[in-house]
């Protein structure tokens, strides 16, 4: 018959191994809480990708600084700059700039004729058709551009 009449689920022993996984378990999910709850450590994705954004932005703001404000004259420049225009303008404006979906360049400027008007213009768009380009060109780009529209003026 049966050797080992009273034995119960309650006499085995769990290992040693599961007793120490569990423990590892616990003390890991308590250490992940206290490291990256916001509310506890502070610390957050948010704050490190604002600090790389004001990375960028002081890196941007620094090119920008060394950039010239005005390409007017520098042929290699304005040589640039009608490549840019080509690719970028010359597709509502025209290659001579004379105008076809867009507005003519070579006659009075409906937004302003000064620079700034002119930069806002490219990078900010104008409504009624003008796209924003300051997400694709950097501000060297755009004044380079700039320059290229100058030599069309005259």
């Amino acid at each position: 018959m049966n050797e080992h009449e009273n034995l119960t689920e309650s006499s085995n022993k769990v290992p040693k191994g599961m007793i120490a996984f569990f423990v590892f378990c616990i003390v890991f999910v308590v250490a992940y809480i206290v490291l990256y709850t916001p509310g506890i450590s502070g610390w957050s994705y948010y704050t490190i990708f604002e600090k790389r954004v004001a990375e960028t932005q002081a890196l941007v703001t620094e090119m920008e600084k060394e950039a010239k404000e005005s390409y007017t004259g520098d042929e290699a420049a304005v040589a640039e700059g009608a490549k840019i225009y080509a690719s970028n303008c010359a597709v509502c404006h025209k290659r001579d700039g004379t105008g076809g979906m867009g507005s003519d360049l070579t006659a009075e400027l409906q937004f302003g004729a000064t620079p700034e008007d002119i930069y806002k213009s490219i990078a900010n768009g104008r409504e009624g058709g003008m796209p924003p380009f300051k997400q694709q060109l950097s501000k060297t780009k755009i004044l380079k551009v700039m320059a290229f529209m100058e030599t069309l003026r005259k």
